[in-house]
């Protein structure tokens, strides 16, 4: 029997499940399809059929998805994948797309097959799927996005890519992948930040939280005044959003005034310094005399200002 799939469905709709031929749980035998790394030919043929839909394909002819939403791969994680690939063979095959040339690229399953390139294997069992651009770019991404796999940032890239193009709104968007609207536009949102608070994001400093609280804060200057804060001083969610409330009151007082207490020069000094040192720096004085004042957060940060400042080594 045909087995049936579409999208917006989830993984379930795109990857063969319990009841589709060809598949064993964890607790079955691996199937002749599931060769380990001892059990498979060192030369294999580039595809050859092994259960109807489903066929083996060499690992040298399989090609990385140019659409794969997820950017890192944890080298701990696909050495345990590994192990495990070498106890009980490919459990779940990879879909993918024969290229016409003698190679296929992968739409989901990436991850399996760097894994089982890792434990040795040559070859891979895989469902042939014919999409879209489009089609082939929501697959990767609800693969993904269901196997909880990507960080916030390439998510939020993911989602604005198929936005473009697919020329799908958001409403249209959190319908194919499954998503509330409200959490789709609050990953959009994380697009927004500077290009240094999406690293940290992706590098697990920062969390979505976190970036809400940063968001919050309209004016750039807070913003970082407030990222900068939160790494230094380790701030909570919670506390961050705090902060966020009281640097957005603080932001309202001094552009009202801006313009009265400094000349445009000075002004433009000011966020200079800002943008240079990565604190509150406010100017007080006129063009020809005045106050610097520098704020900073812990004696590391302190240290940190020093040096930016040309402090010789102690």
């Amino acid at each position: 029997m045909a087995i049936k799939r579409g999208l917006g469905k989830g993984l379930s709709a795109l990857i063969p499940t319990e009841k589709d031929e060809g598949y064993a749980s964890l607790g079955d035998p691996v199937p002749a399809e599931a060769k380990t790394a001892d059990s498979i030919t060192a030369h294999p043929v580039t595809a050859h059929t092994v259960n109807q839909g489903e066929i083996l394909i060499a690992l040298d002819k399989l090609k990385a998805n140019p659409d794969q939403p997820r950017k890192n791969f944890d080298e701990t994680e696909l050495a345990e994948l590994a192990d495990s690939i070498r106890q009980q063979g490919i459990i779940q095959p990879i879909i993918a797309e024969d290229a016409g040339d003698g190679t296929y690229a992968i739409i989901a399953g990436e991850r399996r097959a760097r894994a089982a390139r890792l434990a040795g294997l040559a070859e891979i069992p895989a469902i042939l799927r014919k999409y879209s651009e489009v089609k082939r770019m929501e697959v990767s991404l609800i693969e993904n996005i269901q196997r909880s796999s990507l960080n916030p940032i390439e998510e939020a890239q993911a989602y604005r890519q198929l936005m473009d193009m697919g020329s799908l709104s958001q409403d249209e968007l959190a319908a194919r992948v499954g998503k509330n609207r409200a959490t789709l536009a609050n990953a959009l949102r994380l697009l927004r930040l500077p290009g240094e608070m999406q690293e940290s994001i992706q590098k697990g400093e920062l969390s979505p939280g976190h970036a809400r609280a940063v968001l919050s804060v309209t004016s750039a200057r807070a913003q970082e005044i407030l990222f900068r804060e939160i790494i230094k001083k380790g701030l909570s969610v919670r506390d961050a959003e705090k902060r966020a409330a009281a640097l957005g009151a603080e932001n309202k007082k001094p552009q009202k005034t801006a313009a009265k207490r400094l000349a445009p020069e000075l002004a433009a000094m000011e966020e200079k310094f800002i943008t240079r040192l990565g604190t509150k720096v406010v100017v007080n004085g006129d063009l020809n005399r005045g106050t610097l004042v520098i704020d900073y957060y812990s004696m590391e940060d302190l240290e940190r200002l020093y040096g930016i400042l040309g402090g010789p080594n102690s």
